[in-house]
């Protein structure tokens, strides 16, 4: 080895000490042993102190970690596709253990707030490598139509309709699939591996379940909720008694859950989990359509909800209320069936095909449960599904549609962004047709030509946004299970056990 690289890689080895001392909550009791744990992985049997230990410097562990990644490759210590997995190895060493983590978060929270607990542990997470927050950042990111709509150019398409059918994303062996707690601090089969993942317990309905921020979120602070059992997921009393247990402990932030049905998002059914974070979605501020008093609830408003999807939103002060509420609602969406909508709650096979998508958030006006009505019924035209996204949008969204696209947020993937620029330099050169490499855009290429008056490139880039948000709109209205918001509120009005008296 070169004794330049071996100097070089010294440095950076120092220097990412450093980071951690300040950024991973290394203690320095134990910077020696983790001095000594990258040699190891490095090979290096010589140490030249740097002389980087000053505590002045203003690097953080990214940047000291890709320095050191650099030095490494040059000197041929680490060989190119193990970047990787020694990336991963190398901030595993630096990172708390999950005792640790656990302890530092329950110490914040008592002494602090559990917001507070929240925001320290993200940024743990961040800058330990199992949140790609950097990523997020830099994902295009708009609001229109009264949606926000991202492109996410990190998570792969899932676009098999089969494989979402399944509903099971558990392989089996250890860990049982990839939510399981057992993929704390586990290597894997090659890659990064979740070395470096953190997570913390939290106790909902007297059971144990743990929280971990996910690696590519869709939202700030966005997370999962995983029962500490391998067990498959559900949607009942219980499911929103948990969520509400959840906001009792992080009133700062949103706790929701898929509907547990096949092809509405969800990919991971075998495994009871849900999603949630630190920022409000669309769907949590919608306008009101309709208001009502429910007789017998001296508390509870039920409003349905300005949306494109069919949703609702139970509101009180009182926990008890909001749940029994909600509960009614959920119990009478499961048996409901209406031929000339579509609506049938079993397939031919006895198989539920009808569920709730709840979610919970914290306000003034109390607790704040949204509950959308979803269906994963099949016909002819929509073998896909129903209440999904039709075929002629599929260019631009053919996965399923989940909890947080169904409040507002769109995911969509990452392909776009090379497609939409074929697109804008086309409407921009005035060409007559939408080009032959994305001819399954014409549908959107005829509504963007008849809508744009000027063709500079600002004009058409803003166009294609507008048009991105009406598709997306448009989608969550094929999910809407009710024609008309008339026809939700005639259901929720016939739900036994709720009388209704219009404010």
């Amino acid at each position: 080895m070169m004794e330049n690289a071996c100097d070089a890689a010294c440095r950076d080895i120092d220097a990412l000490l450093e980071c951690a001392i300040d950024q991973l909550e290394l203690d320095p009791l134990d910077v020696d042993y983790a001095r000594n744990q990258l040699m190891e992985l490095l090979d290096i049997r010589q140490f030249s102190p740097s002389g980087a230990l000053d505590g002045t410097g203003e690097m953080d562990v990214s940047s000291a970690l890709v320095a050191l990644v650099g030095d490494a490759l040059e000197a041929g210590l680490v060989a190119e596709d193990d970047v990787a997995s020694f990336a991963d190895r190398v901030l595993n060493v630096l990172s708390p253990s999950p005792a640790l983590v656990t302890a530092y978060f329950e110490q914040i929270e008592r002494e602090d707030s559990s917001i507070d607990a929240m925001n320290w542990l993200y940024d743990l997470c961040a800058a330990n490598g199992s949140v790609h927050r950097k990523q997020l950042e830099t994902n295009p990111h708009f609001e229109s139509h009264g949606l926000v709509v991202t492109i996410n150019t990190a998570k792969p398409e899932f676009k098999n309709m089969k494989k979402a059918a399944a509903g099971n994303a558990g392989a089996g062996g250890y860990p049982q699939c990839v939510i399981c707690h057992e993929n704390e601090g586990f290597a894997g089969a090659g890659g990064a591996g979740k070395r470096t993942l953190r997570t913390i317990p939290v106790e909902l309905g007297g059971r144990d379940w743990f929280w971990q921020f996910s690696p590519y979120g869709y939202f700030y602070q966005h997370g999962i909720c995983v029962n500490a059992q391998h067990t498959p997921m559900k949607v009942d009393k219980e499911t929103m008694g948990n969520l509400l247990d959840f906001v009792d402990r992080f009133p700062g932030y949103f706790i929701g859950c898929n509907a547990a049905l096949a092809r509405i998002g969800g990919s991971i059914l075998a495994h009871d989990h849900y999603q949630g974070g630190g920022q409000l979605l669309p769907m949590h501020t919608a306008r009101v359509l309709r208001a009502y008093r429910v007789d017998g609830y001296e508390d509870v408003t039920l409003e349905v909800l300005d949306w494109p999807g069919s949703a609702v939103r139970v509101v009180s002060r009182l926990r008890s209320e909001v749940l029994e509420v909600s509960e009614l609602l959920r119990a009478a969406w499961a048996v409901y069936e209406n031929d000339a909508f579509h609506i049938h709650p079993y397939d031919e096979s006895g198989a539920r095909q009808s569920s709730l998508s709840p979610s919970v958030i914290v306000t003034d006006r109390g607790y704040e449960m949204s509950l959308i009505f979803r269906n994963n019924a099949v016909s002819d035209e929509y073998p896909d599904g129903i209440f999904h996204a039709h075929p002629q949008y599929y260019p631009v969204k053919q996965e399923p549609i989940g909890l947080i696209e169904a409040q507002g947020l769109f995911i969509l993937p990452g392909r776009l962004v090379g497609q939409l620029a074929v697109l804008e330099e086309a409407l921009v050169r005035g060409d007559d047709a939408v080009p032959e490499e994305i001819a399954e855009f014409a549908p959107q290429w005829e509504e963007l030509v008849e809508t744009l008056e000027e063709r500079d490139r600002d004009t058409v880039r803003a166009a294609i946004r507008e048009e991105l948000g009406s598709v997306c709109y448009r989608i969550l209205e094929n999910t809407s299970v009710f024609p008309t918001k008339e026809d939700l509120a005639n259901f929720v009005g016939s739900v036994e056990g709720i009388e209704l008296e219009k404010l």
